[in-house]
């Protein structure tokens, strides 16, 4: 939870002060009773009472201050709501090690049939790009809400060598925010950036294209204003890898941009740390699935990470993705929650000391 105006939360330093003066109203009214000429009028003045009665309203009064201050904070809290808007980049990592048999039938196979399964069951306010990663990135299917085109994309996977996780990762976030100033050729070959890949300071960009004012796409932040990770509600990227980074940028520089960008990178390692493919000469290679760094990626953008060692695993792991997609996370102010405590308190304190007293407080 955090306060849009937190200035008033010094506010809250009044109340030990407030705790203070009743105690000293108490003892005041102790010594003056020992002006009574009896022990019996003593007790006559006090009150028959229990002692806790008495403390009970100005308790409640003290708790309904503090919610009345903390509600003039304007606290906001990250909610689960349903998703107006959202748009989803596939990016799957289609390098040789995708050939593995530990997944049956092989490991691309098993990824090619969730993802089917997966733009199947996307939701209808949700609309999908895809790309594919090996020794380059690039995008196979466009941003589109047509699941058969995104389907005919699964198809047409090609193999190839290397994996350039951290080039896979900036053509999804390109392809998420084409406005955002991503050059993923100046990331790869280094011309513009600077160490880890930054896109140079005087890079700016349009907050939203104007293709997708009318359709209620929420505004994209500047490469030039990182933002909070995880803030952007627009849209997400998932990440499927099976392999250890061996060429391109470094993908914890690109889940470092992502997050700048406020962009949240699920990521999926697939398959099982006895995988082999077949190599020259009758050798085979282990190919394992490098999920420090997918771990890593998921958690500098505030995602998750999922491991899947088999074609049912996948699945499952989609399908979760898929309902989780249905719903975003936003923050929402909850002032009139504190308010409403505050005013129910307020209420509770004066109905008890009528009720026992038959005064107010």
């Amino acid at each position: 939870m955090r306060f849009i105006w937190p200035e008033w939360l010094w506010a809250l330093v009044l109340l030990p002060l407030a705790v203070v003066v009743y105690f000293w109203i108490l003892r005041r009214r102790r010594r003056s009773a020992l002006t009574f000429g009896s022990l019996v009028r003593v007790r006559q003045a006090l009150g028959t009472q229990s002692r806790w009665r008495q403390h009970v309203p100005p308790a409640l009064l003290l708790t309904a201050l503090a919610a009345a201050l903390l509600a003039a904070a304007r606290p906001a809290a990250r909610v689960t709501l349903p998703a107006d808007f959202m748009t989803l980049i596939l990016a799957i990592d289609v390098s040789r090690s995708m050939l593995a048999e530990d997944v049956e039938p092989s490991r691309i196979q098993a990824a090619q049939s969730a993802a089917r399964a997966f733009i199947q069951d996307l939701p209808d306010n949700v609309r999908a790009g895809i790309v594919t990663f090996a020794g380059t990135a690039q995008v196979v299917q466009a941003v589109t809400d047509r699941k058969e085109d995104l389907l005919a994309a699964v198809d047409r996977f090609q193999l190839q060598r290397a994996t350039a996780t951290g080039s896979g990762l900036l053509m999804a976030l390109a392809t998420l925010l084409p406005d955002a100033g991503i050059n993923v050729e100046q990331a790869v070959f280094g011309r513009g950036f600077g160490r880890w890949g930054e896109p140079p300071p005087a890079a700016q960009a349009p907050a939203l294209g104007a293709s997708e004012r009318g359709r209620g796409a929420p505004a994209r932040p500047s490469p030039a204003a990182p933002v909070a990770p995880g803030s952007y509600t627009g849209g997400a990227i998932v990440l499927l890898s099976d392999g250890r980074r061996t060429h391109g940028p470094d993908p914890l520089a690109a889940a470092r941009r992502a997050a700048d960008l406020g962009v949240r990178v699920y990521t999926v390692g697939f398959g099982t740390p006895n995988g082999t493919i077949p190599g020259y000469e009758g050798y085979s290679f282990y190919v394992r699935v490098d999920e420090e760094t997918l771990k890593s990626v998921a958690r500098i953008t505030e995602a998750d990470y999922f491991h899947a060692a088999s074609a049912d695993d996948l699945r499952k792991v989609y399908q979760g993705l898929s309902s989780r997609f249905a719903l975003e996370r936003r923050d929402t102010e909850i002032s009139v929650l504190f308010a409403a405590a505050a005013a129910a308190l307020m209420l509770l304190a004066v109905l008890l000391s009528q009720w026992w007293f038959r005064r107010t407080v």
